[in-house]
């Protein structure tokens, strides 16, 4: 059976978690995620990182730093996961979904702008797959219309656009530590990069349960106490251990999973030339991260009947999401601004490969091969 993810581990990630079971402190903001953060705000190039529980509630912070309203309008493309609405909606936001670019699946930043009103608070562009959005677009918009850019780069942690790491361009930019991901810190994490000093005080306040904790271990006040709404947004450091285990090794990781892409990429081009399925695109300004492998495929029904072929060769195919403006809840919080063109004809068109880190090349071209037998 060839499965479709293997979360990472590296072998470094035991001996880091005993070194932090056997500290003084294992809750958050312990001496692994203090190694994180440096880690990060070096690597990335960004003002302050500080991890999460997940990227959900990463996203969360950002809608409690712009201070999201009832009645407030937040752009994004349909074609993500819940998470990126569902932030901004539980803070009774009205949910605007625009379409998709048929490429990279990413938001097609030429139709943002006449989906602002004067109720519009902010743009969150999805970097689908690690592939950068269209950034420079999307931030002369912004800059123009005074509106916050929260870049949701769940699966782009070692991507960049134009050379500047995913995450560091937008105000904020939020990152997911999931299993499913490049990397993971045991299951579930997040990371909030802001690239705003305005707002690092306040993002430590709410990550904080509303205190300002964070000042009193730097001893900028006597004693600490609320002082603001907030939760606990705090990775544990059990956690923060787990996902130094792979960082330390990072790039390694990184080159082995762009390499397994580039594998899918050439075993499959003759049957792109063919016209019989399309891979993916990546614009020049972009540089990705091997997140996935997707193809696609002539319609939902040739996608089902291919997942079934690699299914009965023990080979674990997904696709992707299914668009949110389709929802129910999609349609409760939100509104699709223009027409659906391509979201949801590209998204029943989509098929995720296996793809991890210690994934087998031999897979690979299993798999590779399982496709070519099922067009011929």
């Amino acid at each position: 059976m060839i499965i479709f993810n293997r979360p990472p581990f590296t072998g470094n990630e035991e001996k880091y978690l005993i070194q932090s079971m056997k500290s003084l402190k294992i809750s958050g903001d312990g001496e692994f995620t203090q190694r994180c953060h440096r880690w990060f705000e070096e690597k990335l190039g960004c003002k302050k990182a500080l991890l999460t529980t997940s990227c959900t509630h990463a996203l969360e912070m950002t809608a409690l730093l712009i201070d999201i309203q009832p009645g407030d309008e937040v752009i994004m493309p349909s074609y993500t996961f819940v998470s990126t609405a569902n932030a901004y909606a539980l803070r009774g936001a009205k949910i605007v979904f625009v379409d998709v670019r048929p490429d990279t699946m990413n938001i097609d930043e030429t139709l943002i702008e006449a989906a602002i009103t004067e109720k519009t608070k902010a743009i969150v562009p999805v970097h689908y797959a690690g592939v950068a959005c269209e950034m420079d677009t999307i931030m002369d918009i912004a800059n123009r219309h005074k509106l916050f850019v929260i870049e949701d780069a769940a699966q782009g942690m070692m991507s960049s656009y134009k050379g500047k790491a995913l995450g560091t361009i937008g105000h904020f930019g939020t990152f997911s530590f999931h299993e499913t991901k490049n990397y993971t810190s045991g299951g579930e994490g997040g990371l909030l990069i802001i690239n705003d000093e305005n707002y690092i005080t306040q993002a430590e306040i709410i990550r904080e349960k509303g205190t300002n904790r964070s000042q009193f271990f730097r001893g900028m006040v006597d004693k600490y106490s609320w002082v603001d709404i907030g939760s606990s947004y705090l990775m544990n450091d059990l956690s923060a251990a787990y996902l130094w285990g792979q960082l330390d090794i990072a790039d390694e990781i990184n080159d082995e999973r762009v390499n397994h892409w580039k594998m899918y990429y050439k075993g499959l081009s003759g049957l792109s030339k063919k016209g019989v399925l399309e891979l993916p695109v990546v614009p020049d300004s972009c540089l990705h991260n091997g997140h996935m492998f997707f193809i696609k495929v002539k319609d939902l029904n040739e996608r089902t009947n291919l997942i079934e072929h690699l299914k009965s060769h023990g080979i674990h195919a997904v696709f992707h999401y299914v668009p949110l403006h389709s929802a129910p809840a999609g349609i409760k919080f939100g509104t699709f601004f223009g027409e659906d063109i391509y979201t949801t004809t590209e998204s029943e068109r989509l098929v995720r490969l296996p793809l991890y880190y210690g994934i087998k090349q031999e897979d690979i071209e299993s798999v590779i091969n399982t496709i070519v037998e099922y067009y011929a």
